[in-house]
């Protein structure tokens, strides 16, 4: 089966979304972002801090090599990582690209406590998410299928892409 690859921003239920398909499927989650946590040995936070976003999407890439290898896996990534179009092009040689939409006062709403988020820590959060989702919206929507999180609970997000994908996968 090809791997279930979630992209879509901040907030936008690509975790916890992605713990409930693999759950369901009884199949291995990724979360590009553990991984470059782990690789790194240093919160996402810290490395933006002390290294900056260039090293930090540099890592990111270099994750998303090594993991848009694996087969029949979930993939939940960053946020940002379909801003590079040679992630978005080895997540689609072996997956099917998820874009899981969520408006910004959803996402406001969902990251109102989050303080670990380092590009919407200065200055007004909802302006800067407004900000950065207006410039990643055409990035997101190169993707194979467009879920609306706004109006999905997580488990019925979750079912559909499940039912999405293995009718897909039946076809081939």
């Amino acid at each position: 089966m090809k791997n279930i690859v979630l992209t879509g921003f901040m907030g936008s239920g690509k975790t916890t979304i992605g713990k409930l398909i693999a759950e369901k499927l009884d199949i291995k989650l990724i979360d590009t972002d553990s991984e470059v946590i782990k690789e790194f040995g240093m919160t996402i936070d810290k490395i933006f801090e002390v290294h900056g976003e260039k090293k930090f999407r540099e890592i990111e890439t270099r994750v998303i090599e090594r993991v848009s290898k694996l087969e029949n896996v979930v993939i939940s990534t960053g946020g940002g990582i379909v801003l590079n179009p040679e992630n978005v092009k080895l997540l689609r040689e072996n997956g099917v690209i998820y874009f899981l939409y969520a408006s910004a006062e959803s996402i406001l709403k969902r990251l109102k406590d989050d303080d670990t988020r380092p590009l919407l820590k200065n200055g007004d959060k909802l302006s800067n998410i407004i900000r950065l989702l207006n410039m990643r919206m055409p990035f997101y929507k190169n993707c194979d299928f467009e879920i609306n999180t706004d109006i999905l609970t997580p488990e019925l997000a979750a079912e559909k892409i499940i039912s999405i994908h293995l009718a897909k996968e039946s076809k081939r």
